[in-house]
């Protein structure tokens, strides 16, 4: 290794202390829930409103979109994962969009805590490994509205060129997704566990009604 570039190690190790990359807290078992579906996850229902929805809700939710955070090297990445369901409410396909650096350098991460750096917006290395979900936050849907959602997700794809720590993050990208939808949204600079976690406490819980589009 060249002094120039253990000097350049140094400098990534430490602006990523200096950002809090400290690991996200141990999954519990009240972290993961599947909404509206009954599954695994969600503990027994105390709201009257959503236990009367529920049947409803999933015999009608052919489709679903995922709210998921997962653990890194860092603080963890926030991304979505949509796609159908059988009868049964197992996946048969799903797609993610996340907001990341377009890069495996960890070089652009950096950067990007200070300036805008190019970015992607399809999946990275870990989003479907289920051995990395730190949260997530499950929601069945129609056709009709899993339709314009996947629309306003591409859209949304196509507009964002650039990923920025502080103001343009992963947490932005799948907040403008949220809102979309109808759903209140916690702040960006949340740790992704916790932003997905009060993403789902903020609009009911592990026993929230799943989708009713936007308010008015």
């Amino acid at each position: 290794m060249t002094l120039s570039s253990g000097r350049l190690s140094v400098a990534v190790l430490f602006a990523i202390a200096v950002a809090g990359c400290a690991p996200d807290a141990a999954i519990k078992p009240n972290v993961v829930s599947y909404n509206n579906t009954g599954s695994v996850g969600a503990p027994p229902s105390t709201n009257t409103q959503a236990s009367a929805t529920q049947p409803v809700q999933q015999s009608q939710g052919q489709y679903y979109i995922e709210f998921r955070s997962r653990y890194a090297l860092s603080y963890g990445h926030t991304y979505v994962i949509f796609g159908r369901l059988d009868k049964s409410g197992r996946v048969l396909d799903r797609e993610v969009a996340g907001l990341h650096p377009a890069s495996d350098s960890a070089v652009p991460y950096v950067l990007g805590h200070y300036i805008p750096v190019p970015a992607e917006t399809g999946v990275s290395d870990g989003d479907l490994d289920d051995r990395y979900r730190s949260a997530s936050w499950r929601v069945t849907l129609n056709e009709a509205e899993y339709r314009k959602v996947v629309t306003y997700i591409h859209d949304l794809q196509k507009r964002s060129h650039f990923w920025q720590a502080t103001v343009n993050n992963c947490n932005n990208f799948v907040g403008e997704i949220a809102r979309s939808m109808g759903y209140k949204t916690p702040g960006i600079w949340l740790r992704p566990q916790q932003f997905v976690t009060r993403l789902r406490e903020m609009n009911g819980g592990p026993n929230a009604v799943g989708y009713t589009g936007p308010a008015g």
